[in-house]
């Protein structure tokens, strides 16, 4: 389908709710910690506030928010949908370990970024803990003319790509709508983009003195296709002027990121073909039913629309209309209007062969302020709910680094005049704790799948604990309730506490899976 049709296709035959939804989404992935109230969401989106109602529980139905009184939270669940652009991509699979090496080398901070129309988007960091550290996270979205990737993507634009970026600069001088940049400032002198577009096609590197903030400087080389010759990906090596100025940069520092660009272009070049993966199940049919049990209250347009986006991933990075109704079980007619509505938001865009991919800007559901969810906030929401369905306190915590002690990293108090009080942060004796005898694996745990300790910390006090496995299977955390012993019994715990506690971590372990693909989960 020519790009043209499609565009006028998108225009006439947009699903309504699903480019609300997406509106909503945006406001809250723009909003401070990924939260907004209903009323803020009513005022931002202009929307009504049954049909905000009815968005919210439908995107709550689906994992991808959290309604916390009255807040909508984005909800770890979301960032599957970044994760299909990013598994489509492959880029960050293929490439993300040679840049990690390098900023390991180097002691400085290394991104990728993709271009996304008028701007980049990073697709990856390893960044250096340091007082002075970025801020970026995966899927920021900066515009080109302020970064050092951003001439090298610009050295490939056509006419009507510089032209819309003459209309974005004119339209939006002091770039409000890159919220992850500070505002240009006032009369900053503009600089001749283009002319840097072409020296950076010339040189093969680009640089950034300052161009974001003062004491902010990178250098930037492009990751070409093997296939095409056209930059696939910017690798970047960003500073600060108190380690390095610019010239110094790019003198220290280019050559050792040529090299580890060639390695890269290396790593693509010899890639297998990618193995498609299971595309998803059941989608039709789950969003039908949640329709039959919900009613008006759930708005099954948009949910179905956004499995759509789903369909794709690795060796599923460009779709015909057909394959991606199969994938999602979705009839022929629906998933086209989804497609359509997508690429009216920029979310998708057609390609060879009467196929459609992926976009950056899918990125832009979410997955900025949740690239940096940690374990203790992923786990926080089910310790309160699973605290509330047994009426004890419930608890996450760490193996501390030296082995011989568990770290408190959430918490959950049951409204109890006795019950177990432990602040976040408290440490105790590994061995004389179910957390402790979870992480440490011991033998008799590992067969049973969960440790239960009866008044050997404390008299009175029992206490049964299960694990929390990253997606490799690792035992990175453990869950407990900890109860007064007079209020049920050893057998009572395994008969009654060890099923919730075992729910609560498999939700858990869902939300860390999704988080983790692409991103570093903190465990404290």
């Amino acid at each position: 389908m020519p790009a043209h049709t499609t565009h006028d296709a998108a225009r006439d035959e947009a699903v309504a709710p699903l480019l609300r939804g997406i509106a909503v989404l945006g406001r809250l992935t723009g909003a401070d910690g990924g939260t907004l109230s209903l009323s803020a969401l009513e005022r931002t989106t202009g929307l009504a506030r049954s049909t905000v109602d009815r968005l919210t529980a439908t995107l709550a139905r689906m994992g991808y928010v959290r309604l916390d009184g009255r807040d909508v939270v984005l909800a770890p669940r979301l960032m599957e949908l970044g994760n299909a652009y990013l598994a489509a991509l492959r880029l960050p699979a293929l490439l993300s370990a040679r840049a990690d090496g390098l900023a390991d080398e180097l002691d400085e901070s290394v991104s990728l970024a993709v271009g996304d129309r008028d701007g980049i988007r990073f697709i990856h960091q390893a960044t250096r803990r340091r007082a002075m550290s970025l801020s970026f996270r995966i899927g920021d979205l900066l515009p080109a003319e302020r970064t050092a990737p951003g001439p090298l993507f610009a050295a490939e634009w056509t006419a009507s790509d510089w032209h819309r970026w003459r209309e974005r600069r004119a339209a939006d001088p002091g770039d409000h709508s890159f919220p992850a940049v500070p505002p240009r400032e006032p009369g900053a002198p503009g600089e001749d983009f283009a002319r840097r577009a072409a020296k950076a096609a010339a040189d093969g590197w680009a640089l950034d003195d300052q161009l974001i903030e003062p004491g902010l400087v990178a250098v930037s080389v492009p990751v070409r296709d093997p296939g095409t010759g056209r930059v696939a990906c910017v690798a970047s090596v960003v500073s600060h002027t108190s380690r390095h100025t610019a010239p110094d940069l790019r003198a220290a520092l280019l050559p050792r990121l040529r090299a580890a660009v060639a390695a890269m272009e290396d790593d693509l070049r010899a890639a297998p073909a990618p193995e498609p993966g299971p595309p998803p199940a059941g989608l039709a049919l789950w969003t039908g039913a949640s329709k039959q049990e919900l009613g008006r209250e759930f708005v099954e347009s948009l949910a179905r629309g956004l499995t759509v986006l789903t369909a794709f991933g690795e060796g599923r990075s460009a779709l015909t209309l057909t394959q991606v109704a199969q994938a999602t079980g979705l009839a022929r007619a629906t998933a086209r209007r989804a497609l359509l509505t997508h690429a009216r938001a920029g979310l998708v865009a057609p390609a060879a062969g009467h196929t459609f991919t992926l976009t950056p800007r899918v990125l832009s559901l979410g997955f900025p302020p949740l690239s940096r969810t940690s374990l203790p906030e992923i786990a926080q929401p089910h310790l309160t709910a699973l605290a509330e369905r047994v009426h004890e306190s419930a608890s996450l915590a760490v193996l501390a680094d030296s082995g011989e002690e568990i770290q408190y990293t959430a918490r959950a108090s049951a409204a109890r005049v006795l019950s177990a009080r432990v602040t976040v942060g408290t440490r105790l004796p590994a061995r004389a704790t179910a957390l402790g005898r979870v992480l440490l694996a011991l033998p008799e745990v590992r067969a049973r799948g969960y440790a239960l300790v009866d008044e050997e910390l404390e008299a009175g006090l029992r206490a049964i604990a299960v694990p929390v496995r990253d997606r490799t299977g690792r035992v990175v955390a453990a869950l407990n309730v900890a109860l007064h012993a007079a209020r049920r019994t050893a057998d009572d715990c395994v008969a009654q506490i060890l099923p919730e506690l075992r729910h609560t971590a498999d939700l858990v372990e869902t939300e860390l899976r999704v988080a983790g693909r692409f991103c570093r989960v903190a465990v404290v």
